[in-house]
């Protein structure tokens, strides 16, 4: 990664996916000098990990956590820990600009108050997908999901309240915010395995920033 972000020109202010889900084309680009950074202060802390699926499976995207939670997987099952099971210590704070920017993209998309206490890093390299799921492991389903995209372009799955459900692709770029909840909250999603599309500033890698209310 390098700090030359080559940002994207302008896009639409909100575009509706349905009554409660929202894509924010750009609206992480103004905070961006801050995020990359941040994410590597990050990684230098809590470094990127493929954790394994209850079944066993290693996850094909890696990830981190920042916040006063953090998500983990392992053959025990899904959950929230206060602490990092590598290592054994807290998870990294959150920085100031992951929650400013949560909370202005909230607001944008209609959540006032959002109070994030939990951000899953993700990173994917090329061939990296994730499945469609439901983030159900919060205690609180009131609160938005706030996902911000960084880095290569992606292919987002977003389908209704049954697996079954039919899907929409929504193509996602460089500073992309998605944004749902209320009556969509509980909607499956994923994403589609990535192109090698190398972005200037990322390389060929796309860094994913999930805000949830957990606990």
């Amino acid at each position: 990664m390098t700090l030359d972000l080559f940002d994207d020109p302008p896009r639409a202010a909100r575009e509706a996916i349905s009554a409660g889900a929202f894509v924010l084309p750009g609206f992480a680009l103004p905070f961006a000098e801050e995020l990359l950074p941040a994410v590597r202060a990050l990684e230098e802390r809590a470094p990127f990990r493929h954790m394994l699926t209850p079944g066993g499976f290693t996850m094909s995207v890696a990830l981190t956590n920042c916040g006063a939670l953090g998500w983990t997987s392992d053959r025990r099952g899904y959950r929230y820990s206060p602490t990092d099971p590598v290592t054994g210590e807290p998870w990294p704070a959150m920085p100031d600009s992951f929650t400013r920017l949560a909370r202005e993209a909230a607001s944008a998309a209609g959540f006032e108050g959002f109070a994030p206490d939990a951000c899953l890093v993700n990173c994917y390299e090329p061939g990296a997908r994730l499945s469609l799921h439901q983030d159900k492991d919060e205690r609180d389903h009131g609160a938005p999901i706030v996902s911000v995209s960084l880095g290569m372009p992606a292919v987002f799955l977003f389908g209704g309240l049954a697996r079954t459900d039919k899907t929409v692709r929504i193509p996602l770029r460089h500073g992309d915010v998605v944004v749902w909840g209320g009556q969509d909250r509980l909607r499956y999603h994923g994403v589609l395995p990535l192109k090698d599309q190398p972005h200037p500033a990322f390389g060929s890698v796309r860094v994913n920033l999930t805000f949830r209310k957990a606990g």
